[in-house]
């Protein structure tokens, strides 16, 4: 898994810094683990913003930045954000196609007697949660 390769290559070089590393783990944990859309946007907008007070921890350490091994793990990190992305653009278009069914004819009349509910869009709550974290290990 990839969250916790890049929390133990960052730990080797930053082991002093295990307020970060215990937040990172806490929140994946509870993405993870969570049981509604809701409860998972929340904890991966922690997660979200736990993995950038890490970014920023490594831009502390030079032989870090040059590490192959993390400089992978950054550049698979970006890609699994983008996939993340684009499954909740799906996602949401699922929901906002079911929401509109749901109360659309004829097929409110299913909705009714089956007992559909509309269901929430999978949102982040602040603006820069929306954009993909930016990082840089340029010199």
């Amino acid at each position: 898994d990839l969250v916790p390769n890049l929390v133990e290559t960052v730990k080797g070089y930053a082991s002093h810094e295990r307020k970060t590393f215990e937040e990172v783990t806490r929140w994946r944990s509870a993405a993870m683990a969570a049981g509604t859309p809701e409860a998972r946007a929340q904890a991966e907008n922690q997660l979200t913003q736990a993995l950038r007070n890490l970014f920023a921890v490594a831009e502390a350490y030079p032989e870090l930045k040059a590490s192959q091994n993390f400089q992978r793990l950054q550049a698979d990190l970006g890609q699994i954000e983008e996939a993340v992305q684009s499954a909740r653009r799906y996602y949401n278009a699922v929901v906002r196609d079911l929401n509109t069914a749901i109360e659309s004819f004829p097929s409110n009349f299913v909705a009714t007697t089956f007992q559909f509910k509309k269901r929430p869009f999978f949102e982040l709550d602040r603006p820069e949660e929306r954009q993909v974290p930016r990082v840089s290990f340029g010199t």
